[in-house]
């Protein structure tokens, strides 16, 4: 009953927030303030989703970023006028559901494959495929402009840019709270303990983890069908970045892996750390960012929520105890 009665209290919590945030545009915001939001949710999309797939059910994806870049890839063909091999010049609306219905299929040709694979051999073929598909999307020049890009039909606005990824950011975050507290969410916690254990169980383990793969692909290829939309260029360079990879499993892990709240308090923490650090100290950002993480990871291995969570354990003791191991 009081279990029943706190997750009542965090879902009135989390509306009260997307109200809260619905209402942002009209207290004065501007356009850069608006947009740096809208990038704010974009990244606690992105982690969030990485999180559905490893977190939940233990399958670390150092290639997730292949489904943002075929989302992008997807819509930039179709709504780009230039004479292209196919160029059918579609609305913003017309090519998103083709987008996201790209990147499921590329999911679950994909995850069919390396979902078989156990451990770090299920992530380097991710990361693979990651680069694999960059080149792909380099040598179709005919297709995808290649090395030169492609230009996006330059129809900017902010407030509308900011609600879709609000309402994309609230849809996600909700439905994986949804995945997390339903019988096919215990289902891949399963799989993530005792893979072995849950098929002896009767559980459906390749359906399951496919299932969750084409979810955060899904949402994922969105996402990345927006952001070109919104950036109005893109590249292989500009899309398929390592660091897009990074950023999503570092938010992860700081927020807390394999929770519902973890990632979203991750992105912005993480993102919010970026800029203080790049805003203060701009030529040496990079070093003293990466040394901060590495301390974070170091002294909360559990993430904000699990310090959060279990304060004793992150008792000034207990972290002098683990720097000194770390030693």
């Amino acid at each position: 009953m009081l279990l029943s009665l706190w997750k009542r209290k965090k879902i009135l919590l989390w509306l009260l927030l997307l109200l809260g945030l619905a209402l942002y545009p009209y207290i004065g915001a501007s356009g850069l303030q608006l947009f740096s939001a809208t990038q704010l949710f974009i990244w606690v999309v992105l982690a969030s989703n990485w999180n559905l797939i490893a977190g939940m059910t233990g399958y670390v994806d150092f290639g997730h970023a292949v489904f943002f870049g075929i989302g992008a890839y997807v819509m930039g063909i179709l709504v780009t006028p230039s004479p292209l091999l196919f160029a059918p010049g579609l609305s913003f609306w017309q090519a998103l559901p083709w987008a996201g219905l790209a990147v499921v299929l590329f999911a679950l040709l994909i995850g069919w494959a390396t979902l078989r694979l156990k451990g770090p051999y299920f992530s380097i073929a991710m990361l693979g495929t990651f680069a694999a598909t960059r080149e792909v999307v380099r040598i179709l020049r005919p297709l995808t402009g290649g090395g030169v890009g492609l230009d996006l039909p330059p129809m900017l606005n902010r407030i509308s840019d900011y609600y879709f990824m609000l309402g994309v950011m609230g849809l996600v975050v909700s439905l994986i709270w949804w995945i997390r507290n339903s019988e096919f969410g215990l289902s891949l916690i399963a799989i993530r303990e005792d893979e072995i254990g849950a098929e002896m169980r009767g559980i459906n383990t390749t359906a399951h983890k496919l299932t969750a793969l084409a979810i955060a692909a899904f949402f994922t290829g969105l996402t990345g069908a927006f952001w070109a939309w919104q950036n109005t260029y893109i590249d292989p360079d500009v899309v398929f970045v390592g660091i897009r990879n990074i950023n999503m499993v570092m938010m992860s892990l700081l927020g807390g892996i394999g929770t519902v709240w973890g990632p979203p308090l991750g992105a912005v923490v993480l993102v919010v750390l970026q800029d203080v650090v790049w805003s203060n100290l701009l030529h040496y950002h990079l070093l003293v960012l990466g040394m901060l993480l590495i301390l974070l990871v170091l002294l909360i291995p559990s993430g904000i929520l699990g310090a959060l969570s279990n304060r004793r354990a992150f008792s000034v003791k207990m972290l002098l105890k683990r720097w000194s191991q770390a030693r």
